[in-house]
């Protein structure tokens, strides 16, 4: 049986075969030599017809009919009865539609494996005071680790040497880093925001969290229906009308060529071609607004969705802290230059949200001098004569014998200050909603989504916070990536489902959802693996851009479809009626399709702010 792989490498010369027949076939008639014209143009239609005999196997074998039935019922009749001219131009425009779709499917596949290409599968092994690097898959439990500053935690395992900063949020959805200290477990799929640490493995890499989360993705996508392509949905009724028709002229005409010549027009190019450019139209315009589509069939189900499920940490919010409150017993400004300047010199996120606080308020930073830093906790140091420190509540208060309060919002992280050994305030950060969330989401409901619910990991004091004011019609907390499955799944009941996502724990989900989507800037590898299409930068309104394509693609590919078979359906009755042959036939075939390529051709110029109109 031949792989759906083989079969797209097979397509240029599927193309390249019948042009070439076409050319010698015209050629040898002109010159007199009738017999060559004859025998080039079948060679032709012969190795697309054997292509597709090996390719509607493939898809009888899946319970999939559309398309290619007609296809070769007009190419074999034509061949069967010496039209071989009219057998070789069906078989150019049917192996041409394929090769156009296989062309933007091919660039997505090219830009996909680009963008995983970012996935480690190395770790480092520390033998004695040796480091060696080795695959991932050769870790055994026991093994002691090195994981560098921005490195994945490779499998399940506790800490060994140091304190591990990690960044959770890929797996639990809880955008601010955690404090792991030695013998506290870690989870595989965590981020080192911190300084290097050993760590002890507990755990093969086959089975580690981050190796479970894969293997619900599998399941997932396994369990996962096809999606059927507008074209086949359309084909099927066709086929019925064409037989039909064929039959009905062979019969009360008794001339089996009138027969081929109601075949050769009812070849569905409309159908073959004209949908194939609308998409891979679409998919470039998509493209270019950031959002990457996998395949023709999710933008077509970019275009049907009724629902869509949505996580926060990273997708709603920024998924990174922002200096929020500043509670300060100095001036504010200096408080937060003092501190900024000093950060400087960390490579904490909570660090690095707040010098950027302090770039974005145009302070003027000074080098800080004698700076130590306790990874996780604090970091302390002299800032323009002063002795500043900033770190956890606990850390300072033990550190300088300072009362402070511990309480503080929920979905806020605090950090206290001392200067000269006193307090001197508190600083809240906080996950910010991206800009412009709330337009967002009303303009997803424009377009035609019936149902937004948010699904996080994050606890439900943070998730009500986060979504107080915005128009979700449920929200969902705490959910395991398993729950999430299930709240995708419940959601399939209003129609097709879209699940938004960055984060491994949401890489069960995406697979889950008719279409998947993840944010692939930042986002995990498994997410992007998983999904069906990845946004390429940090802006949820391309979202809706990316909607509004689908949308007018699904409409000019309608359009194309009704108008191309109307003219296909009035040629067939001229053909029964013995009006046209099927030489005449296949040629006013081709000015159909002129015709349907140049609309489809419109979608390069949809404007996606005109979506849903």
């Amino acid at each position: 049986m031949i792989s759906e792989e083989l079969q797209r490498a097979m397509r240029p010369f599927l193309v390249a075969a019948p042009a070439l027949g076409l050319v010698i076939g015209l050629a040898a008639a002109h010159g007199g030599f009738a017999d060559l014209s004859r025998l080039s143009l079948a060679l032709a239609t012969l190795v697309v017809l054997l292509a597709l005999l090996a390719q509607i196997a493939v898809s009888l074998r899946r319970g999939e009919i559309g398309l290619d039935v007609i296809a070769l019922i007009s190419m074999g009749s034509a061949l069967a009865l010496g039209e071989y001219l009219a057998a070789a131009v069906v078989a150019l425009m049917y192996s041409g539609g394929q090769y156009l779709e296989s062309l933007a499917e091919g660039r997505a596949r090219r830009e996909m494996n680009a963008l995983l290409a970012k996935a480690p599968n190395t770790a480092m092994r520390r033998r004695g005071d040796r480091l060696e690097e080795i695959p991932v898959d050769a870790i055994a439990v026991g093994d002691l680790l090195v994981v560098r500053r921005g490195d994945l935690v490779p499998v399940d395992g506790v800490v060994d040497d140091g304190v591990a900063v990690l960044d959770e949020a890929a797996l639990t959805g809880e955008p601010l880093p955690a404090r792991k200290r030695k013998g506290e477990a870690i989870m595989s799929g965590a981020t080192n925001a911190g300084d290097m640490f050993g760590m002890l493995a507990t755990k093969p890499a086959t089975e580690s969290t981050y190796a479970g989360i894969l293997r619900l993705v599998e399941a997932a996508q396994r369990s996962k229906a096809p999606m059927s392509r507008l074209a086949d949905r359309y084909a099927i009724l066709f086929l019925f009308i064409t037989v039909a028709l064929a039959v009905m002229a062979w019969l009360l005409s008794r001339d089996p060529v009138r027969a081929v010549a109601v075949l050769v027009v009812a070849t569905p190019c409309p159908l073959i071609l004209a949908v194939p450019i609308a998409w891979a139209a679409g998919m470039s315009r998509a493209a270019q607004c950031g959002l990457l589509v996998k395949g023709a069939h999710v933008l077509e189900g970019l275009g049907r969705l009724r629902s869509v499920v949505i996580d926060k940490t990273g997708t709603l919010t920024e998924g990174t802290p922002t200096l929020d409150i500043v509670n300060s017993a100095l001036p504010e400004n200096e408080l937060l230059r003092l501190v900024a300047s000093l950060d400087q010199a960390s490579s904490h996120v909570v660090a690095r949200a707040l010098v950027k606080a302090a770039q974005d308020r145009r302070l003027d930073l000074v080098q800080p001098r004698n700076v130590s830093e306790k990874p996780g906790e604090g970091i302390s140091g002299e800032v323009a004569g002063k002795s500043v420190s900033i770190g956890g509540i606990g850390y300072i208060s033990s550190k300088f014998g300072i009362p402070i309060d511990p309480r503080h919002p929920a979905g806020t992280v605090a950090a206290a200050v001392a200067i000269d050994g006193a307090f001197a305030g508190v600083l809240l950060f906080s996950d910010k909603l991206r800009e412009g969330t709330d337009r967002i989401l009303t303009g997803l409901h424009r377009l035609g989504l019936r149902r937004i619910v948010l699904a996080t990991g994050d606890r439900g004091e943070v998730a009500r916070k986060i979504s107080a004011g915005l128009p979700f019609d449920d929200v969902r907390y705490e959910l395991s990536p398993e729950q999430k499955i299930a709240v995708v799944q419940a959601e399939k009941k209003n129609g097709p489902v879209m699940m938004i996502g960055d984060g491994t724990n949401d890489a069960p989900a995406l697979a889950a959802a008719d279409i998947g989507l993840a944010m692939g800037a930042h986002g995990s590898p498994a997410a992007a693996e998983a999904a069906d299409a990845v946004l390429l930068v940090e802006r949820l309104e391309r979202v809706l851009q990316g909607i509004g394509i689908a949308q007018g693609c699904r409409r000019i590919a309608l359009q194309s479809v009704f108008a191309g078979i109307g003219l296909s359906v009035a040629g067939m009755i001229a053909a029964a009626a013995g009006c046209l042959t099927p030489v005449r036939g296949a040629l006013f075939q081709e000015a159909i399709d002129i015709a349907v390529i140049l609309n489809a051709l419109r979608a390069l110029r949809i404007r996606p702010g005109q979506a849903g109109r």
